[in-house]
């Protein structure tokens, strides 16, 4: 099964399934692949996991 990595307003990152509706306050990063290769992804961007209105202020 092939999945998205995905973004909220936050800048925060999740895996979610291809096929299935984006919940409200998600975007496609545009990373798509097996779930271990998104996750993948996600560990090499991601790193700052503090949320961006932590990081703004």
């Amino acid at each position: 099964m092939s999945h998205h990595v995905v973004v909220n307003h936050e800048e925060q990152y999740s895996v979610w399934p291809e096929g299935r509706r984006l919940p409200d306050g998600w975007r496609l990063e545009g990373f798509s692949g097996p779930k271990e290769e998104c996750l993948a992804h996600i560990d090499r961007v991601w790193t700052d996991l503090r949320p961006l209105s932590a990081r703004e202020s």
